[in-house]
């Protein structure tokens, strides 16, 4: 028996690392995550293959990108060993790292940003608290469902 496929929304913004970027060198590691609810969707909840909404945030017009999937799972993310890196953690020892990451393979860019503001104008169907328009998340890997992934995805201009 398989593991059911999970799907997330994984927000980076354009200017430290876009769709762009990920199509550019086909995976990447996701590091610099420094919120435990987010790294533990990475440790307790990613599994290789789940799929990735790609969302850009602090730009312009923020929205969904592109899609990706998750092809690793949970390692431990080097940067928090790092003193001469922003997301040193001088609390994080090798014996017992602190913070993780999944390295992430793209898949494809949108034709169009799916915009924040397109998304909201759907909040009922897509359900009470979805985190992504809840007010107050500020969490960069948010779990989607299968229903949210398939709504959200089609709202792509054809």
């Amino acid at each position: 028996m398989t593991a059911r496929k999970r799907y997330w929304l994984m927000k980076s913004e354009p200017d430290a690392f876009s769709i762009d970027d990920l199509q550019r060198v086909g995976q990447e590691p996701w590091n610099g995550v420094r919120n435990y609810q987010a790294r533990n969707f990475m440790r307790d909840g990613m599994k290789v293959g789940d799929g990735v909404l790609f969302y850009h945030s602090n730009t312009k017009v923020p929205g969904i990108v592109g899609t990706a999937t998750v092809a690793t799972e949970a390692y431990p993310d080097d940067t928090q060993f790092d003193p001469k890196s922003d997301y040193y953690d001088p609390k994080a020892a090798r014996e017992e790292p602190r913070w993780l990451l999944v390295d992430v393979a793209f898949e494809r860019k949108l034709r169009d940003t799916i915009s924040l503001d397109e998304i909201k104008l759907h909040a009922d169907a897509l359900g009470e608290g979805f985190p992504l328009i809840a007010r107050g998340n500020r969490l960069s890997i948010l779990p989607v469902t299968a229903a949210q992934w398939k709504l959200l995805l089609s709202l792509e201009k054809h």
